[in-house]
């Protein structure tokens, strides 16, 4: 499978999978060996080490999240995708904006996922966030 194919199959079934908290739809895409880094300090290995991960947030969320994917950036056999949700983990609401950086098989499995992500608490909108600016010093 192409990898940019593989990739946007990736972001669809999480912008998808997310919000119906299908853990199986989005195991599937991950080879079964494959290892799954939540954060640098919380790696999954196989598929069913994502299972574990997803069933461990999805059961903390009390509503539907609220998701974007960008379009997937491809290099060779990776593939970075930026994303943004607002999750409801007990009810109150969690944005997280991330990346994940995919490097995929030739079946278009996914053999490593490394997911980059900052959590703030509340509920922010992708287009309320606003850049800042430093001037320079002087």
């Amino acid at each position: 499978m192409e990898i940019r194919e593989a990739a946007r199959r990736w972001a669809q079934t999480w912008r998808t999978g997310w919000p119906a908290q299908d853990v199986e739809a989005i195991a599937r895409l991950h080879a079964p060996d494959g290892d799954y880094y939540a954060s640098m300090f919380r790696p999954y290995a196989g598929r069913h080490g994502l299972r574990d991960y997803l069933t461990e947030c999805f059961g903390v969320e009390s509503r539907p999240a609220e998701v974007w994917f960008d379009e997937p950036r491809v290099d060779g056999d990776t593939a970075a995708v930026e994303y943004w949700a607002v999750t409801y983990p007990h009810g109150e609401p969690l944005t997280v904006s991330g990346c994940t950086v995919l490097r995929f098989d030739d079946a278009g499995l996914v053999t490593e996922a490394r997911d980059y992500s900052h959590v703030r608490e509340g509920r922010f909108s992708r287009r309320t966030a606003k850049p800042t600016t430093t001037s320079p010093a002087g």
